[in-house]
This record gives C-alpha cells, structure tokens and sequence, in this order.
C-alpha cells in the first residue's frame, strides 16, 4: 500500500510534464518581434520576449501548483481519519492553496483595472525606440 502511496505521485508528476509540453508552445518567439534580432543579433527589444515567456511559464507554474496542493490538500482530508490534528492540518493546506489562488487572481484583476481606468495596456510589456 505505501509503494502505491509513494508511485502516485510520481506517475502524475510525469503525466503533467508529458501535457505541459504543447502549453509552453504557446510562447513567443524573437522572430516574432519587429526589431528584436539584427543582423541575427538580439536587442534590447527582446526583452520584451524574454518578460512575456517569464510571465506564461510562471502563470503556468502557479496554476500546476494550485492543483497539486488542492490534490495533496484533499488527499490529506481523506486520509485523516478522524484525527483532529491531521483534520486542521488537511484545512491548513486547503486554505493555503485557496489564498494563493485569490493572490493570483487579484494581480491579474488589479491589472486589468489598470489598464481599463488609465487607458494604458499594462499586461503587455513594450520597450519603445
């Protein structure tokens, strides 16, 4: 029971690497920026990609730890078995993951509000010439 316990997380640690793979397809690409490359050199214009890719893979990141710690938080609810210490610490985990997810969502609305009151796309990082 417990080598099942110790595999489970491992197999879908792989299964999530193995489905993350098309969604970093989505970054940008140097090429994609007008002035980025010269003379196949980068400039400061890239960036503008460099930022916009830390950014993807970091809300990615924050979404795949979200629901790992939603499954760990969950499993540990399950697996408690009554003891009120595993219970509050089952709790502890849950609240955690559910703060760090209105964090998430906070930053993104606060920017978006931003950039509605001012007029000013905010989201997107440009480096003007």
């Amino acid at each position: 029971m417990r080598k099942i316990i110790f595999s489970l997380p491992v197999t879908c640690s792989l299964l999530l690497v193995t489905f993350i793979s098309p969604a970093l397809a989505q970054t940008k690409k140097f090429e994609d920026v007008p002035g980025a490359v010269s003379d196949g050199v980068a400039t400061i214009k890239g960036l503008e990609v460099i930022f916009f890719n830390i950014v993807a893979v970091s809300l990615a990141a924050a979404g795949i730890a979200l629901f790992v710690i939603l499954i760990i938080g969950g499993f540990k609810y399950l697996t408690a078995g009554g003891d009120q210490q595993a219970v509050q610490g089952a709790r502890q985990t849950l609240t955690y993951a559910f703060i760090g997810f209105v964090v998430v969502v906070a930053a993104f609305l606060i920017l978006r509000f931003v950039s509605v009151f001012t007029g000013v796309d905010v989201t997107i990082f440009r480096i003007t010439q």
